[in-house]
Parts: structure tokens; sequence; C-alpha cells
């Protein structure tokens, strides 16, 4: 064999190798838990989104249910709360009511209305009944 083939062979194994190698990164690479994907997510819309207004149309302890138009196309959309229940003020069933939002331009339907930096919800005025009684 000349010189010229020994380096074509050599050339080729490296390349095979390094194949291998980023396959194996690829497989055995560590997948984020769905958690913290969805707090990437948030955190995202929030850095880079834009501010609209819509209407939260139903909540319970564990997501809000809102809606909004963008460019003249209505989204109903909703988002899991569950981890955020400290940042959202007061009952869930008083958040019913006008809401701004954040979406990505890019693809309007990825919304949010409270992430852990930023939040959207109005705060209602308090009920009589939720009110502790003054002694």
């Amino acid at each position: 064999m000349a010189v010229r083939e020994y380096v074509q062979v050599a050339l080729l194994v490296l390349l095979v190798a390094a194949l291998v190698a980023g396959g194996l990164a690829l497989a055995f690479r560590r997948r984020r838990d769905p958690l913290e994907r969805e707090r990437l997510r948030r955190l995202n819309v929030n850095a880079r989104g834009r501010l609209a207004d819509g209407y939260i149309v139903e909540a319970t302890a564990d997501a809000i249910f809102f809606s909004y138009s963008v460019r003249g196309v209505a989204y109903t959309a909703s988002q899991d709360v569950s981890s955020l229940r400290d940042l959202i003020p007061g009952r869930a069933e008083r958040l019913i009511g006008p809401v701004t939002l954040k979406y990505l331009a890019a693809n309007p339907a990825n919304s949010i209305v409270v992430c852990e930096t930023w939040t959207g919800i109005r705060s209602a005025p308090e009920a009589a009944a939720d009110r502790e009684p003054k002694a």
C-alpha cells in the first residue's frame, strides 16, 4: 500500500469513529425532566414573548384556561400552574376575567399567563366572604 492509501484509510477510520462517538453521545445523553422542559419553555416565552390581552375563562387549582386573539386569529389555551401556585393571587375561581399574556410571535399558540419571574394575572378584588373577620 502506498502512503496515500494509508492516509485515506486512517481518515476513513477517524470519520467512522467520530460518527460512532456522536451516535453514542446522542443515544446516552441525559434527557430533561418534563417539568424542567416546561419551566424552560415558560422562561423562554417570558424573555422573548410579546404582550397581548386575553380573558381567563376558567381556573382551577392546577390549570388556567384562557382565550386571546393575535392578528385576527382566536386562540384558546391552558397553562398548568400546579408548580406556580404560590405566585397566583387569591383563589382560583376569583381569577376569571381579563388577563395579560405573553406569546411567541413565531408561534402565537405558545403562550403563558404566569411564570417564575412574571405574571399577567390581575388581582381581583377580594370578596367579603374571602376576608377574615376583624376582631
